[in-house]
């Protein structure tokens, strides 16, 4: 008797393991298996028992947040892509506190199937990374599905990171603020007193005082403008210039409005930029200030070296795209690598003391960095202790040809 071969009956594409696995799926009721590939369906499962299985997901697919519904003994019926991501283990058909293990978020969905009343709770997850959730656990009962399937429990989420983190940012703020302004306002405040008390006849500690107080008040007078110029920006930000502006003139002006300080701290300012201009979309004072500030640094942190200098050019990006490479260099003790990273952070110093006795406010980084964002460039840093640092603030050119490189000074 000669045997049939019943392979050609069966589909193709599949190897046979997995063929085999999904005839004994189809065999065991499980509809949704592929009986070429043994691939389970999104909506199989013990979970696709539910008779609105596919209607309910197709409702919460098109929800923008994390949603996850429930059965009445708390399994996935189903979930959108966005749970995925809070929970990427999520199975239709398993017990979801499997997955969901959260203490609040239990004890929430416990709590709305015990009294059928909707539950709002919040939670925080350290792994992989720090992130704060809301979710609202509520109870919703389908018409025409039987007792069994009437009751569900739909799960929302709401990431609360952004917010938190923003929230954090300005209580730090307020705090790093508020202690920059303490410090001078106490320090008046303290001279003051003595020059009404003990020291009202003394001419010579008089003078002493007064010279000390405008210097304190001097100092909070720059944090002040620092802060509202970092507003400013940060108000804008969302709007990129666009007003054609040459680099050339705006060095020239910065490189001769800070001579007088490069001649008090015997440091010399040379001066490099391309013959042809260099054109950008840009807001002229914001980038006048914003170079203006790391001339400035270079000059009081790296006068040690007794040159600072300011190179113009036409550079590319990785991508290829033209950009203004503006490059400030000095030649002082440099900075050490692990403070690179944090250098644009607010009030963040590397010598606490050295800034504050240079007048140094802890925002002036900050305040390049978000004249950079805005207009839409970056600003990165290169240093090796003893060899001085080089700042470069990098430009998105409108249009040009790359030039040779003259002396202006």
């Amino acid at each position: 008797m000669a045997s049939e071969d019943n392979s050609a009956n069966l589909p193709r594409g599949a190897d046979w393991p997995s063929r085999l696995r999904g005839a004994w799926l189809a065999l065991l009721g499980r509809l949704g298996a592929d009986p070429a590939t043994g691939q389970v369906s999104p909506t199989s499962g013990r979970g696709a028992a539910h008779p609105q299985a596919l209607l309910i997901e197709s409702l919460i697919s098109g929800l923008p947040g994390a949603a996850i519904v429930l059965d009445r003994d708390g399994r996935v019926i189903a979930f959108n892509a966005a749970a995925s991501g809070i929970a990427p283990s999520l199975r239709r058909g398993e017990p979801a506190l499997i997955t969901l293990r959260m203490p609040e978020l239990v004890d929430a969905i416990r709590r709305a199937t015990a009294s059928r009343t909707p539950q709002r709770v919040e939670f925080f997850e350290r792994v992989p990374l720090d992130r704060w959730f809301e979710a609202f656990v509520t109870p919703v009962r389908l018409a025409n599905t039987g007792e069994a399937n009437a009751n569900i429990l739909l799960m929302t989420f709401n990431d609360l990171t952004p917010l938190r983190r923003v929230e954090e940012m300005r209580a730090d703020f307020i705090a790093n603020a508020s202690h920059e302004l303490r410090t001078p306002l106490a320090a008046l405040l303290g001279f003051i007193e003595t020059l009404q008390g003990p020291a009202k006849n003394d001419v010579a500690a008089r003078e002493k005082f007064l010279a000390i107080m405008q210097g304190q008040a001097t100092r909070m007078a720059r944090l002040i403008d620092d802060l509202l110029s970092l507003s400013r920006i940060e108000l804008n930000a969302h709007l990129q210039p666009n007003t054609p502006l040459d680099l050339a003139p705006v060095v020239k002006q910065v490189a001769d409005g800070l001579q007088t300080l490069a001649r008090d701290r015997d440091v010399t300012i040379k001066v490099a930029a391309p013959p042809d201009e260099l054109i950008v979309l840009g807001e002229r004072d914001e980038l006048v200030r914003a170079l203006e500030n790391l001339v400035e640094n270079a000059l009081k942190y790296g006068a040690a070296g007794k040159r600072v200098d300011i190179t113009l050019a036409r550079n590319q990006t990785r991508g290829g795209a033209p950009e203004a490479r503006l490059a400030v260099r000095d030649y002082g003790p440099g900075i050490a690598p692990e403070h690179l990273p944090r250098l644009t952070e607010r009030f963040y110093r590397v010598d606490v003391a050295d800034s504050r006795a240079q007048g140094g406010t802890g925002l002036g980084l900050a305040l390049v960095k978000h004249v950079l964002n805005r207009h839409g460039g970056r600003l990165s840093i290169e240093s090796t202790p003893g060899e001085g640092a080089t700042f470069i603030m990098h430009l998105p050119l409108r249009t040009g040809d790359s030039a040779p490189i003259q002396e202006l000074t």
